[in-house]
């Protein structure tokens, strides 16, 4: 019998690898929905969906490695860093899902949730003050007007597998739809600010940096308190209360 890695697992939902094949358990029906639905979609690798059975969808590994992770170091040359870049903006590129994504809540949605996440932040004395002030006035430039991509809303480094210079695998499409392409692009960056050139470089066009920095902090902000109330350390080294510091 293959041995069953426990690879994520909090009170929403959990993911079991066995051998080559990823086990997502998740009660939410909609989530998998997403899921399945974006990677039919998306033009970029993704994994094969072997079968669903609510609650559990069963896909296939993607060869590969990550090229890091968060609070960890960076890895890949900077090919394959630009090689992840041009694979997002590929994705970016194409037709548009049916729904909206993590990416495209609207801005006064994602104001009010902000608001009220550094309001507690600060009352429960989970940050200092004056970190979160000075990061939700630096959140502000995200709250702009933005033309809707084809997001997929949580592309965390650790998302993305490549080979060489070649992207093999992007994975955990529960957040993904229409959104704001940015987003994308500083979630996969978030923690490696010395990768977002080469990253840039192989998206092949401009990107409004403030925009880039404003969702660092606003994302950072958010999940702070989330992640240690479901057993993650936001204040590990490079992680996201560091992301907050580094914009003082």
């Amino acid at each position: 019998m293959d041995e069953v890695e426990v690879v994520v697992a909090h009170s929403e939902r959990a993911t079991l690898r066995v051998g080559d094949v990823f086990l997502k358990v998740d009660a939410d029906q909609a989530r998998i929905d997403v899921e399945v639905e974006a990677m039919a979609l998306a033009p970029v690798p993704t994994p094969e969906v072997l079968w669903r059975k609510h609650p559990v969808l069963a896909i296939t590994a993607v060869p590969g490695t990550t090229l890091g992770r968060l609070g960890g170091p960076a890895t890949g040359s900077p090919s394959a860093w630009a090689a992840a870049g041009a694979a997002i903006r590929k994705l970016h590129d194409a037709p548009l899902p049916s729904r909206p994504g993590r990416a495209g809540r609207s801005i006064d949605a994602l104001a009010a949730e902000l608001d009220e996440e550094c309001a507690l932040l600060v009352a429960n004395g989970v940050l200092p003050a004056d970190l979160v002030t000075r990061n939700r006035q630096v959140a502000e430039a995200a709250f702009r007007p933005w033309t809707a991509a084809f997001t997929h809303g949580d592309l965390q480094i650790a998302h993305v597998f490549v080979d060489g210079d070649e992207v093999t695998g992007i994975i955990d499409w529960s957040e993904a739809g229409q959104g704001d392409a940015l987003y994308d692009l500083a979630t996969f960056t978030l923690g490696h600010e010395e990768q977002l050139d080469d990253v840039i470089a192989g998206y092949g066009t401009d990107v409004d940096l403030d925009v880039i920095h404003a969702w660092w902090s606003l994302r950072s902000l958010l999940a702070v308190r989330w992640l240690a109330e479901h057993g993650f350390d936001p204040f590990a080294p490079g992680c996201e209360v560091d992301v907050l510091k580094s914009r003082m």
